[in-house]
Parts: C-alpha cells; structure tokens; sequence
C-alpha cells in the first residue's frame, strides 16, 4: 500500500483514460493497490522475492511481453527494475525505463546490481533531485544518468471534504479532539517510533489530541507494543490499511510524516492538496515537495518533531487554514498528476 505502488496505478489510470493500453505485471501477493479504470489489466507473475521465485516471474514476464508487444516497458522500484533490465537479454522491448522511488534502495550489493545492469535501461529515474544525487553518490548510476520526475497527485481525488469530515470525526469518536494523522507501511523508514514519542511528550500537556495512523506491515505489533507501554491506548487509534484517504485527510487537522528516509514523499502532497497543515521530516525529497509550506524538521529528532507539532497545535484557525489554501495551490501548480502524465510522455518517446 505504499506510495510508488499508489503513483502506479494512478499512472496506469490517467493513461488509460487518454486512450493507450496499459497492463501492469507484479510480483508479491497480495496486490492490495488496484487501478480505478477497469481497461488496465493487471497481471501477477507468480513470483516472490526469493531466487527461485524471481526466476518464475523473469520466464513470466518474458511471456508477457512476447505476448502483449509493448512499445515501452515501465518498471518501478528494486526487484522490478533489475527484473525488467535482464529480461531485455531475452525479449524485444522497444524502450525501458526504470524508476526508482527512495534514496535508498538498499546496501552496496543493490547499488552494484544497479551499476551493472545500467545499459540495460535506456531512462533511468528518481523521484526527486535529492534522489537522484543519493543514487549518484552511491555509484549506481554514472552523473547526469538520472532523470528527476516528481510523482503526481491527482488534485480533484485529493481535496477537502468537510462532509466526510464531519462524518468520519463523529464515526472515530474524535470530533473534540485536535487530530494528528499519519500514513505508511510499518516499516523502519517510516520511522513510528519517532512519531510515538513526539507525540507521547504532547500528551503531558495536551488533554484533547489524538493520533490516526493508517497502514500496516511487519512492525505492527513492534508499534502496538510501544503505544502500550507509553499509556497511549486512548489518543492513537491504528485504522489499518484504509481505500477512503483522501477523507481521513480531511478528518484530521495536521498531517505527520516522521520518516528516516523517504524519495518523493507522495503522502505528503497528498495531505496539501487536502490543505492539512504538514510537518515532515526532511527525508529524501519531502523539502521539495513542501517547498517552503508546513514545518520541515530534522530525522530522528524527537524534541524538533514534537516542537512542531506543537506550534501546529497552537496555530490560530485563520493561519492553519492559510496554510492548507496556500499547500493546495502548490501541489496544483507543481505535482498534478496531468502534467507529470505528460512528462512520462515525453520519456516513453
């Protein structure tokens, strides 16, 4: 559920809608992000991430593409990529680009991987600049390989709504309460724990907060153990993996995002575009994507995290709404799924 996967089928969508034909191969099970447009097919190569399982789904993919005779190859993240890049030994595939959606994909052996295979790709992307410089450190592309194409939000999905609002506040028993949210996989770059104690050293102070935190994934019940130790059960509710974001958005009043490390940060333009005052981390390319809007703090920095969520607190309603109308306006004017949609155009060309 997370955000490259996300980025993905919103991609697969807007292309559809615009009349070329997409289908979408993965890997892992279960595929808990499916496209909207019932024309993009979606294809399981019945692999997994073991050695064996990924020969599976190189023999499957080789089939695929023998089959389908795709005029461009897209392939997103890690495993797919060097996936996409090898099956090129085999098969006929016009034009690939691979993408990258972090600053870090890995250790050395990854980066190596990556260098290794670089000529099999013809593009070879990151989400961010700040990514891009990352991957270049690293060695696994050579300066000026890598092509910065920030993700894309699709603004009318993503928008205020004071309805859902008013709906899911009363649902969550939360409408007297100041509302925090955060939303990712259970992973260590999100970074939970962070996010945990900020908001425990609030609570001392702070009587009517509370903490939604949407997603899941392998630390979850690392997470759960920490919200119990820290007398939490109250003020955080865990909601799962969610299909309605957009309006837990609006339910909230300030998004968080805590991570140690991130490439794009597409939640985070989610939240603006949904005009929540934002604080984040300044991980992977999140400043780029905030550009001067919400509060930018330091990774890992618990006092400088809560700091800001109390400032966010303490915003008189006037500047919080200020802060929402002006993050909306640059997530339209920089990150809109159309105009990323074009900029894909023109690489596939």
């Amino acid at each position: 559920m997370g955000g490259a996967e996300n980025q993905v089928v919103n991609l697969a969508d807007e292309l559809a809608i615009r009349g070329h034909k997409v289908t979408l191969a993965y890997v892992l099970k279960p595929a808990l992000v499916l496209p909207r447009n019932e024309q993009v097919e979606v294809i399981w190569l019945g692999g997994t991430k073991s050695l064996l399982g990924m020969a599976s789904a190189y023999i499957n993919l080789a089939k695929l593409i023998k089959k389908f005779k795709p005029d461009v190859v897209h392939s997103h993240m890690f495993h797919a990529n060097i996936l996409s890049r090898l099956v090129r030994v085999v098969s006929k595939v016009p034009r690939l680009v691979c993408t990258a959606h972090s600053n870090n994909e890995g250790g050395k052996a990854r980066m190596l991987t990556y260098r290794l295979t670089d000529r099999l790709a013809d593009e070879f992307t990151n989400v961010s600049q700040r990514a891009v410089l990352a991957f270049e450190q690293k060695k696994a592309a050579p300066a000026g390989r890598m092509l910065a194409v920030f993700n894309g939000i699709d603004t009318q999905r993503f928008s205020f709504n004071p309805e859902a609002r008013q709906r899911l506040r009363a649902e969550l028993d939360i409408d007297q309460s100041e509302v925090f949210i955060s939303i990712g996989r259970f992973h260590e770059a999100k970074d939970y724990p962070n996010l945990l104690d900020a908001f425990a050293s609030l609570g001392n102070s702070q009587a009517d907060i509370h903490l939604l935190i949407v997603g899941d994934g392998e630390l979850r019940s690392q997470i759960e153990q920490a919200i119990d130790s820290l007398g939490l059960q109250s003020k955080i509710t865990l909601l799962g993996i969610r299909k309605d974001v957009p309006e837990l958005l609006s339910a909230a009043d300030v998004f968080v995002l805590s991570s140690a490390w991130e490439g794009f940060g597409l939640v985070v333009a989610e939240a603006m575009a949904c005009e929540r005052v934002v604080i984040a981390t300044n991980s992977g390319g999140v400043a780029e994507v905030l550009g001067g809007n919400g509060f930018l703090v330091a990774s890992r920095d618990m006092e400088a995290l809560a700091g800001a969520m109390q400032t966010a607190l303490d915003l008189p309603e006037s500047a919080a709404k200020q802060y929402g109308a002006e993050s909306r306006q640059h997530v339209i004017e920089n990150f809109s799924l159309a105009s990323v949609v074009d900029r894909w155009l023109e690489i596939y060309k």
